[in-house]
């Protein structure tokens, strides 16, 4: 079983999707998996990477074969950044034509053909619309031809009939006014370039939207390195990622990433692991524990075994779990796009047949009247406002999350999110803190005599001076502490780093021990002589209620005696409880999943209010977490901050990141809280759903005005009243129609939530 990753660089709708999808369907043992906002399609099975790239060429979409990702990733994004661009000059320009135009018209300007001068004078704006039909919707045509050959209809087929339709009508009318009724000679040159204009504008910003979701796995092949010092017979040396081999030796020195997966061989050291784990305190390694590609490490030296090769390390399959999360999404069809499949066909007939009838039957001149009833009926049926019914909701609820302090990258995100009866929360860094910061210190006192405030603050100096030295964050979150303190620092005179189990050292005469349980067993630290009373054993009682609190406990000795314990936590945000109790209100289940520890994780979950907790998991198991709920039923939401969280916030139906968090998260994700609020998930959740119910709302606004304005347009009144519909009023029902979608999107900016 064989993959091949193909580049297609003209694929940029559903349709491509579906017909791209056909023509592999069509291969023997072959599926094709398509990636839209990538422009990727990835084909399983037995095949060759040339006859996939023969049956792209088949198909109309010419592929180029993926060999190096992060080259192919930057293609993409400077092909995108072009693209954009380009929608972007064509939107100006002709934007600046056809405002001027319609301003022209609604102030009272002449816009019939009554005089020669005035068939000079729009037959030159003729010639200049059909410059911009050709300059600015060449891309249109070319989407309705790929549709058509497709045996199909989309919003690009509404939109080549109604902009041709209409300048065809009013060149026509500019040549020949004789042969037009006196109150049909009016053109609609504006209606052209306008429609292309705002069509043009919201395919850019789409575009620019749309082409974030692909940072992510940017962002991921980032983290794996390029070279690595590989140990020889002729010593150390630097070599490329694809030159090693298994069972290579290669040395990782302090701050360097892991190059591959392998075992330690010899040394020591921490290593930041929170691309896997999500957790921000650093992992001990000594001999015989596995290293994972893309982690950090500290300021120790290690020489380790390589044990994967570069496809196979854990961060290779984390990027891949992406990948497959963004083909596997279903895309949400666009119900304009649905409707418009079986409308423009019905439309199209409905103006033939009409044109048909008083062309053979209708009175003189039946020529005349009929190509009236056929401009009519197309003019009224023109996509503008079914095409600004989805993105004005969609623009306006975009910017009212943004008031709120949500960045909403896309429509679909808003459509999913009003769907979601579950949300998932990762712990670190979304209903924490995501920073270990000092929580209590209880003293133990010989004799039941109290420590006074100097003797603490000596105490806390020694103690800090001596972490200052260790990379550790919990040793970080003590020296914090006594800084914010202002306590000055004493020199240390001797340290010692017992890995994994804390420190030893000598300040001004004293020794000292600072760490856990282990280390004071491995040098037997007795409670104290003369320490008695309520003070009998307070050490392990006090660790014991640090655990369940979800807090870390630190043993401080001092010559040989226990003085201090020292609680550690990643304090809970100020305002999750009240968060999780407005998502649940609405009738939302609520899981916590996390990468920590059980004991921990239900600590946590008691103080918020959750239920429902899922602790220890991989990255790969917070995926298939997500995947059972959806399993079940569920429409999820997932909300995370880190690197591990990326998979499973590309598979949830809706991805939330925390933007404290990690940038691949951020852009693994539909949406990110911008602020450190909580409390936003369950307004945000709100806003979509009356997202989707405005969009409705406007959808059928849009298509009421065609279906009632097109059997007047066809002229069914004629025998009651003895006119036919001008295309003036057609033109003026698109307008109004138009107007109703924008004033009932705006809507959404007082909505209650």
């Amino acid at each position: 079983m064989s993959q091949i990753k193909l580049y297609v660089a003209t694929m940029n709708c559903a349709g491509c999707v579906a017909k791209i999808e056909k023509a592999f369907a069509a291969e023997p043992n072959v599926s094709a998996r398509i990636n839209l906002a990538d422009k990727q399609v990835t084909v399983d099975g037995k095949m060759s990477s040339d006859t996939a790239l023969a049956v792209m060429d088949k198909a109309g979409y010419p592929a180029q074969l993926i060999v190096d990702a992060k080259a192919a990733a930057e293609e993409k994004r400077v092909e995108d950044a072009a693209e954009y661009r380009l929608r972007m000059r064509q939107a100006i320009a002709a934007l600046a034509v056809g405002i001027p135009m319609m301003l022209w018209g609604l102030l009272g300007g002449e816009m019939m053909i009554n005089s020669p001068s005035m068939q000079l004078g729009w037959g030159i704006m003729g010639l200049v619309t059909l410059a911009l039909l050709v300059g600015t919707g060449r891309h249109f045509y070319q989407g309705m031809w790929r549709a058509l050959k497709a045996k199909t209809t989309n919003m690009d087929t509404l939109i080549v009939l109604g902009t041709s339709t209409a300048w065809l009508y009013s060149m026509l009318v500019v040549l020949i006014p004789s042969a037009f009724p006196m109150d049909a000679r009016h053109v609609y040159f504006e209606a052209s370039v306008m429609i292309l204009g705002l069509i043009n504008l919201g395919h850019a910003l789409e575009l620019k939207a749309r082409g974030k979701t692909s940072e992510a796995v940017q962002r991921l092949l980032g983290l794996q390195s390029s070279t690595a010092i590989r140990i020889g017979d002729n010593g150390d040396e630097e070599v490329e990622i694809d030159q090693l081999k298994l069972g290579d030796k290669l040395r990782l020195r302090p701050g360097d990433r892991v190059a591959l997966d392998g075992v330690v061989e010899s040394g020591q050291s921490l290593l930041d692991e929170a691309m896997l784990t999500g957790e921000p305190i650093p992992v001990p390694k000594h001999v015989g524990d596995n290293l994972s590609a893309g982690t950090v490490n500290g300021n120790g030296s290690l020489v380790y075994r390589v044990t994967a090769g570069q496809q196979d390390t854990r961060l290779a399959k984390i990027i891949a779990l992406v990948q497959e999360a963004q083909t596997s999404k279903m895309p949400i069809g666009r119900l304009a796009d649905k409707i418009s499949a079986v409308f423009v066909p019905t439309v199209v007939v409905i103006a033939l047949v009409a044109a048909a009838i008083w062309y053979l039957v209708g009175p003189e001149p039946a020529l005349s009247h009929a190509l009236v009833v056929l401009t009519s009926v197309l003019i009224i049926a023109c996509p503008c406002a079914l095409g600004l019914a989805t993105p004005m909701s969609i623009m306006v609820s975009v910017g009212r999350a943004a008031q709120m302090g949500v960045l909403v990258k896309n429509g679909e995100a808003l459509q999913s999110a009003s769907k979601v009866d579950c949300v998932v929360l990762d712990k670190t860094g979304t209903v924490t803190q995501g920073k270990p910061q000092v929580t209590d210190i209880h003293w133990i006192e010989a004799n039941d005599q109290a420590l006074s405030d100097e003797d603490k603050r000596a105490l806390l100096g020694a103690i800090a001076s001596l972490e200052q030295h260790s990379e550790h964050p919990l040793a970080s979150a003590m020296v914090s502490y006594v800084k914010q303190a202002s306590i000055p620092l004493p020199a240390t005179e001797i340290f010692t780093n017992h890995q994994g189990k804390g420190i030893e050292g000598r300040v001004d005469g004293a020794d000292f021990l600072v760490g856990n349980q282990a280390l004071m067993a491995a040098f037997d630290v007795q409670s104290g002589e003369g320490v008695t009373g309520s003070h009998s054993g307070f050490a392990v009682e006090a660790a014991a209620q640090f655990a369940k609190q979800g807090k870390t406990a630190i043993y401080v000795a001092k010559a040989g005696k226990l003085v201090a314990t020292i609680a550690i936590a990643d304090p809970i945000k100020a305002d999750a409880k009240d968060a999780i109790s407005a998502i649940r209100s609405q009738g939302i289940r609520v899981v916590l999943l996390t990468g920590d520890n059980p004991q921990t994780a239900q600590a946590v979950a008691a103080q918020v209010g959750i239920d429902e907790v899922i602790a220890g998991v991989l990255p790969e198991q917070k995926q298939q977490h997500i995947k059972a709920l959806q399993q079940q039923g569920h429409v999820v939401a997932m909300v995370g901050d880190g690197i591990n969280d990326a998979p499973a916030l590309m598979s949830a139906d809706v991805g939330i990141a925390m933007g404290s968090g990690t940038e691949v998260a951020i852009e693994s994700a539909d949406m990110t809280l911008l602020s450190h609020q909580l409390v936003v998930i369950a307004n945000l959740l709100a806003l979509s759903r009356a997202t989707i119910r405005n969009i409705k709302q406007n959808l059928f606004g849009a298509f009421i005005y065609n279906s009632l304005g097109i059997p007047v347009a066809a002229g069914v009144l004629y025998p009651l009243t003895g006119m036919l519909l001008s295309p003036v009023i057609a033109g003026a029902a698109m307008a109004l129609s138009s107007l109703t979608v924008v004033t009932n999107a705006n809507r959404l900016r007082q909505q209650k939530l």
